[in-house]
């Protein structure tokens, strides 16, 4: 009797010392720490991959150095440093929903679906989904897609799209796109689909860029977004803050033209309309 209530005790003991570390919300956690962790991409350029020089860079990954984090370390009064774990679009809503990291920085797409697991920043990137295919294809877009090999990532937007507009093609889907790459270049599959500026920036890293075309108009409409958990409103107005910031005093456009302008790692000029996009999001202090 005596080991029983021995053992009540030290579980009474260890579970009333977890419950705080539960509750912690995500500026706590950062607060505590004194890190920013983000779930990003390790082959996605230009919004975050690894370069020559080993290092993990990319459009997203400086959004949150430069205009995320500057916020959230004006709310706490002290330094905060960003670390970095691979996401890849199975992963990572289960990376946030188990604490492993405070906010997804890639290329996902702010969907009605994923607004119920996880919470959304502002637009950040505007894109829609097209086909990579290798030079000659007949593929020309989606109205030519019935019956061919269709390669896709897997938990993609794009993915859910060819099922239910084109059920007859024969959709196959990959971890991440180096997988999916690599299977259209050894004909596995005939196309390639995902956002246009992903492909663009596959084409820009691949050994041989005349031998791919990009086809079809956007069949998807893709606005990029930051993700976090749900009903963390701190934290979710830190991050937009950050982002409004950056459109507001133009550290947004230098980025963009960092990386996707005439000399960036992709060149993909920001519209008139996508500009007039962003800066409408931008609302008064």
């Amino acid at each position: 009797m005596k080991r029983l209530l021995a053992l009540l005790l030290t579980l009474a003991v260890v579970l009333g010392g977890a419950v705080p570390a539960l509750a912690e919300t995500t500026l706590e956690k950062i607060s505590r720490t004194g890190t920013l962790t983000i779930g990003t991409r390790t082959g996605s350029p230009p919004f975050a991959f690894i370069n020559k020089q080993n290092e993990w860079v990319g459009f997203s990954i400086d959004l949150v150095e430069q205009a995320v984090k500057p916020a959230i370390e004006r709310k706490l009064g002290k330094p905060v440093k960003v670390e970095k774990k691979e996401s890849t679009p199975p992963t990572r809503i289960p990376l946030l929903s188990s604490n492993a990291v405070d906010l997804i920085a890639g290329t996902m797409t702010d969907t009605r679906t994923r607004r119920e697991s996880v919470d959304f920043s502002l637009t950040f990137f505007v894109t829609g989904a097209q086909f990579l295919v290798k030079k000659g294809s007949p593929i020309r877009g989606i109205d030519s897609i019935a019956g061919k090999r269709i390669a896709a990532q897997q938990g993609s937007t794009n993915a859910r799209i060819i099922r239910e507009r084109v059920p007859t093609a024969q959709l196959r889907e990959f971890p991440d796109q180096p997988a999916a790459f690599q299977a259209l270049a050894q004909g596995q599959v005939d196309a390639f689909t995902n956002d246009g500026i992903q492909l663009a920036g596959l084409v820009a890293k691949a050994p041989n860029p005349g031998e791919w075309a990009i086809v079809g108009d956007f069949f998807s409409y893709e606005p990029y977004g930051m993700a976090m958990r749900k009903n963390e409103s701190d934290f979710r107005h830190l991050v937009n803050v950050g982002l409004m910031e950056a459109i507001e005093s133009g550290k947004y456009f230098e980025l963009y033209e960092k990386w996707f302008g005439p000399k960036g790692e992709v060149p993909y000029p920001l519209t008139a309309d996508n500009k007039r996009f962003m800066t409408l999001q931008v609302v008064p202090k």
